[in-house]
């Protein structure tokens, strides 16, 4: 059996609340009435209904005031002006307000039932859209993640073959073969890069990111990650200053997450570098924050490309980054990450001069301690 629509009427008149209850509920619906528009909105954010009636003229709050504010609360319920004081201002106005319809006072019962058919079966169409593109959204993901899932195992065991050639175990290589099978190699250490940033990026857009959240150390989480890049530093020949506090305050998150975006930042610090130049890693606490930076001494993103810098995809394109390979996924992976801990990047940039990313992670309060160690 179909559930009844809802649909809720807010009008001040008495006899206009009456007339469209009494005329509607023939129709099998289930019908609520409110005489204002605070009282209104009460009842939207409680019943959630599928279409609502509102009349403009209303003490207190207006009915284009209501209009904007339902479609704040949930932009999928429709919605039909009724008013005595019509004109093509207000229903313009109305309109871009969210209404989907107009209908001006006084007006018969076969109007109402008509116009309240339409705006219901815009509601299932719009409900269905929702539900397709959701559908459509979680079919591609699971798609990413199955077909990344099933690359990577033969890619693995391919690169550890690469690895048992050139390391002489199966003959001594000559120095042409060498040189072939090490860019082959390099080049499915590439795509299992680009896999990782696929799944890791499916991971966070199917809200994984909240299923293992445990209390963090980020003082030891970026001494880690910065003991694991030492030697890429130290062969680009490239100084590195860090200062962390040993004690600061505690986060709660996803340690690998956590782990996968100072990784990505302090990677991409070396990668555009210059030969000899400056990384600097620094922690602080700030007001309710965790602030964490990562500066270098690096070729700059020209102020033209810095918001899309964390777009999908997207590679700053010079003659100085031809030579650093990438998916064009680290950055919006990072962004994404720290979003899903309540935090927020921003980033700092001058061409030839370097970049400074600056990741700001709420604290764990005092309330938050006490309820996550009982």
């Amino acid at each position: 059996m179909s559930k009844k629509s809802t649909i809720l009427v807010i009008d001040d008149e008495d006899t206009m609340r009456n007339a469209c209850q009494q005329v509607l509920c023939k129709g099998g619906y289930h019908i609520e009435t409110s005489g204002d528009g605070a009282d209104g909105l009460r009842k939207v954010r409680k019943l959630n209904p599928d279409l609502v009636l509102v009349d403009l003229k209303m003490p207190g709050i207006s009915g284009m005031e209501v209009l904007e504010k339902i479609g704040e609360i949930d932009s999928t319920i429709i919605c039909i002006v009724i008013t005595g004081y019509a004109t093509i201002e207000s229903a313009v106005e109305a309109m871009k307000r969210g209404a989907y319809d107009f209908l001006p006072k006084p007006f018969t019962p076969d109007e109402l039932r008509l116009i309240t058919k339409r705006a219901l079966e815009r509601r299932k169409l719009v409900l269905e859209s929702l539900w397709l593109r959701r559908e459509k959204e979680k079919m591609e993901r699971s798609f990413i993640s199955m077909v990344s899932h099933e690359l990577r195992r033969p890619l693995i065991d391919v690169q550890e073959y690469f690895e048992v050639v050139l390391g002489g175990i199966t003959g001594k290589l000559a120095r042409p073969q060498k040189e072939i099978l090490e860019k082959a190699s390099g080049q499915i250490s590439r795509l299992l890069v680009l896999i990782k940033d696929w799944l890791d990026m499916s991971r966070i857009e199917a809200g994984k990111m909240s299923e293992n959240l445990e209390l963090l150390d980020l003082s030891q989480i970026i001494n880690k990650t910065v003991d694991l890049v030492r030697g890429k530093v130290e062969s680009k020949n490239i100084s590195l200053k860090v200062n962390i506090p040993p004690h600061l305050p505690l986060a709660k998150g996803e340690k690998l997450g956590m782990e996968r975006v100072f990784t990505n930042l302090i990677h991409n610090a070396i990668d555009y570098n210059r030969e000899e130049g400056r990384i600097s890693i620094g922690a602080r606490q700030e007001g309710e924050h965790v602030v964490i930076e990562v500066s270098d001494t690096g070729i700059g993103i020209a102020k033209k490309d810095i918001p899309f810098i964390f777009d999908e995809f997207f590679r700053v394109k010079n003659r100085e980054t031809q030579r650093t390979t990438g998916s064009g996924l680290g950055l919006s992976i990072v962004k994404k990450i720290v979003e899903a801990h309540g935090g927020s990047i921003q980033v700092r940039s001058k061409p030839g001069k370097g970049s400074t990313f600056t990741v700001f992670l709420p604290e764990l309060t005092s309330v938050n301690r006490k309820g996550a160690g009982g």
